[in-house]
């Protein structure tokens, strides 16, 4: 992660930069005002990043294992313009904020929406991709055309994103109508084989996996007046200023030098 130094001393003293850094908790001091601030950010400095690499066209698996996507080719191309560096770990989305809060993650990418309530326990950068929630209809169901329509129909969610929560809000935290599964992809499984009738998820997500499994027949519809605009980030540990200003710096370049927007065509087409 460094580059080598001309004396065995300053090697080694870099070496503790570097694990102070890394922000693990085993090395943190005893919980205190002091324990709570920011890890030193140095140029060149590697962190670990963690990603729910089941999410396409966002974060997933490529034929090789490889964790390819939209949000790790932006964050690659922010680390560059920020001066940092960056690994990417495929971590479960259930538990991958813990991971932050923890020290074992340094930032998390993954098509995670701006939240007051997320703003509450850790930081996110400025915003990079504004998204909206898209319903998926099954082969075969009619009567779908407003957000509305969902109220007597059994929809499958991811658990814990922001799907879930709009659909909770219309039929009701404990109803036996929503099915939960640990990933959007999964959840669009279950409406491939019928076993409800819609998905509500991320219209990025949605539309990808519906144009990609145009055998099974699902439509999509969009309703503008239900969902409002949503906007993903890139998390810090709250209270990692200064990581976190590398990031902006580093969104900041890649908008302004036409970067972003080669990525962003490359998986969504021409704005």
């Amino acid at each position: 992660m460094k580059n080598t130094r001309r004396t065995l001393l300053a090697g080694m003293l870099l070496s503790v930069v570097a694990v102070a850094g890394c922000g693990k908790k085993a090395e943190e001091p005893a919980a205190s005002a002091a324990s709570d601030a920011a890890p030193a950010v140095t140029q060149g400095t590697e962190y670990v990043v963690g990603t729910d690499a089941s999410y396409a066209p966002f974060e997933f698996q490529n034929d090789q294992s490889q964790i390819v996507g939209f949000d790790i080719e932006v964050l690659s191309a922010v680390a560059d313009k920020g001066g940092f560096k960056v690994k990417f770990v495929n971590t479960p989305w259930e538990g991958m904020f813990a991971t932050l809060a923890q020290g074992d993650r340094d930032i998390l990418s993954s098509a995670i929406t701006i939240t007051d309530e997320r703003k509450q326990s850790m930081d996110f950068s400025e915003p990079y991709f504004e998204a909206r929630q898209l319903i998926a209809v099954g082969k075969g169901v009619t009567g779908v055309k407003t957000f509305q329509d969902l109220k007597s129909k059994k929809v499958a969610v991811q658990t814990g994103t922001t799907g879930d929560e709009v659909v909770q809000k219309l039929l009701g935290k404990t109803s036996s109508n929503i099915k939960r599964f640990e990933s959007m992809p999964l959840a669009l499984k279950e409406l491939e084989g019928g076993g409800v009738d819609a998905a509500v998820g991320d219209n990025g997500v949605v539309i990808n996996y519906v144009k990609n499994n145009p055998q099974h027949g699902m439509t999509t519809v969009e309703d503008l007046q239900s969902f409002a605009p949503e906007y993903y980030g890139f998390a810090v540990k709250k209270g990692n200023k200064e990581l976190l200003d590398k990031v902006n710096a580093g969104i900041k370049a890649i908008k302004a030098d036409g970067t972003y927007d080669q990525i962003f065509n490359k998986y969504f087409g021409t704005k």
